[in-house]
């Protein structure tokens, strides 16, 4: 079953074509991973499946539902959660504090759920530091952490692993395989390792648009996806 789809999708800033007629689909329980070289398009695209940007033209689909004209918030209700690449919790508030926020933002119990989330993701010890004490890693681990809080049928991962270390970021692929099939995964990662390792297929986009998508073996033999991102030309 698809839990997300899109149709056609572009973004064009200008005479820039950021996104070019994407066709994506990503099935219910899948972790899949988006990669490609700097510039190309990965974060335009995901801007448009959350619903930070509007597309110029094409239809985003999410559980049967066209969500092309849904602003992010409505996405957000509707099972979509998205970490940044760039960490966005509330610094001068506690981890506790920061997790409660997303529980309470779906309605959950916050004295059950938020040790829950942040027993996943390594940080129950630290519930009580304020979040502007972690260390970068500590807070991109918390970020995902008040994604996984509010129970999202999607979770949309953006350069997870930056500032972790190496024994976290074992961590965190053990977390992400854990996480199938209650939650479909689309991790947009730089670590090869760590896509190669998690990812159950991969999409390559260039320039735009979709060079190629098929899984991990397909995608190390690729020899247009060697040429483009991984080294091979």
């Amino acid at each position: 079953m698809t839990l997300l789809a899109t149709y056609d999708l572009s973004k064009d800033f200008g005479g820039l074509h950021a996104v070019r007629g994407v066709n994506f689909d990503l099935p219910k329980g899948e972790i899949r991973a988006l990669i490609g070289p700097n510039g190309a398009g990965k974060t335009s695209f995901v801007n448009l499946l959350c619903g930070r940007t509007e597309p110029s033209s094409g239809r985003v689909v999410f559980g049967g539902k066209d969500i092309t004209a849904k602003p992010a918030h409505v996405r957000i209700g509707l099972g979509i959660a998205y970490t940044f690449q760039i960490t966005s919790i509330f610094v001068k508030l506690t981890v506790r504090e920061n997790v409660a926020l997303a529980v309470r933002r779906r309605g959950g119990v916050v004295a059950r759920d938020v040790p829950e989330a942040l027993e996943r993701v390594g940080l129950a010890a630290r519930i009580d530091e304020v979040a502007g004490d972690l260390s970068y890693g500590h807070q991109r681990l918390l970020e995902i952490a008040m994604g996984l809080a509010q129970k999202p049928k999607l979770l949309i991962l953006d350069e997870p692993t930056q500032g972790l270390s190496e024994g976290e970021i074992v961590a965190f692929c053990d977390l992400v395989e854990g996480l199938a099939p209650e939650t479909t995964v689309l991790l947009i990662e730089h670590n090869m390792n760590v896509v190669m390792d998690v990812a159950e297929r991969i999409t390559v986009l260039n320039f735009g648009a979709v060079l190629a998508e098929g899984t991990p073996e397909e995608i190390r033999g690729n020899a247009e996806v060697q040429a483009a991102y991984l080294g091979g030309g």
